[in-house]
């Protein structure tokens, strides 16, 4: 605990950094995967090996990754760049099966419908299809999210800045406080997150909110159905009908 309280600025520094490289690649793979989810939809031949390609991107091992990819661009093995770039691939591994199942789920009708009133397919896409599929993207982007910011710590055997050089500088030390401080700030950071893309999807998304009900109390007649007294909603020419005999005789 003293070693906690003894580097906090520490600590801050690197989430700060972590932030920082986590953040371009779960947008650039929501920004990216909607294109792509949106062709599989309209290219059927096209939805099967695009979504088989994107969910062989999560099989690559993250650290050949990781080395392969200076390689493949130009970089310095401790870019910064190389882990924007590999946790952006994992992130559309992620998003484009959602994407491409968000979308698919539009009732076509709510399309046709579109259509008629006049709406082009780009302005239709954005006014109509992507509010309708708004929530399971966003239950996609979550993932993304939280497993993004695992990843980052990935980067700290490189030697990139983030939360994950407490795990490693942790253990070659010998700190458990460290590794453990490392442990408990990701999880922090990975739900804070988390729910910041929830009260987001409220905000720009009110229709997806679940309706409250409300109990109230039933009208008093529906509660004597309810309780079992037929008498206190029976019909009246039914209960006039049901006089004895010699009654009716009598009031004729």
């Amino acid at each position: 605990m003293n070693w906690v309280v003894n580097n906090l600025d520490v600590i801050a520094e690197r989430t700060l950094a972590h932030l920082a490289l986590a953040l371009p690649p779960i947008v650039l793979s929501f920004v990216i995967a909607l294109p792509v989810g949106w062709l599989a939809n309209r290219r059927r031949w096209l939805r099967t090996p695009l979504l088989s390609a994107s969910g062989l991107l999560y099989a690559i091992p993250s650290l050949p990754l990781f080395v392969v990819l200076p390689i493949i661009i130009g970089t310095g093995i401790r870019d910064p760049l190389n882990i924007v770039v590999a946790l952006t691939l994992y992130g559309l591994a992620l998003m484009v099966p959602s994407a491409a199942d968000a979308l698919q789920a539009v009732d076509p009708r709510v399309e046709d419908a579109a259509t008629a009133l006049g709406y082009r397919p780009v302005s239709r896409f954005f006014a109509v299809e992507l509010p309708l599929a708004g929530p399971t993207l966003l239950a996609g982007l979550r993932v993304v999210a939280v497993s993004t910011i695992s990843l980052v710590t990935v980067g700290a055997v490189l030697g990139v800045p983030s939360l994950g050089l407490l795990f490693t500088d942790g253990f070659q030390r010998g700190i458990v406080a460290e590794v453990v401080a490392g442990l408990v700030v990701t999880v922090a950071l990975a739900l804070a997150l988390d729910g910041l893309l929830v009260a987001l999807g409220r905000v720009l998304m009110p229709w997806s909110r679940s309706p409250r009900t409300r109990l109230t109390d039933a009208p008093a007649d529906q509660s004597a159905a309810a309780q079992g007294e037929p008498d206190a909603v029976a019909d009246p020419d039914a209960a006039s009908d049901a006089q004895p005999a010699g009654r009716r005789g009598a009031d004729a």
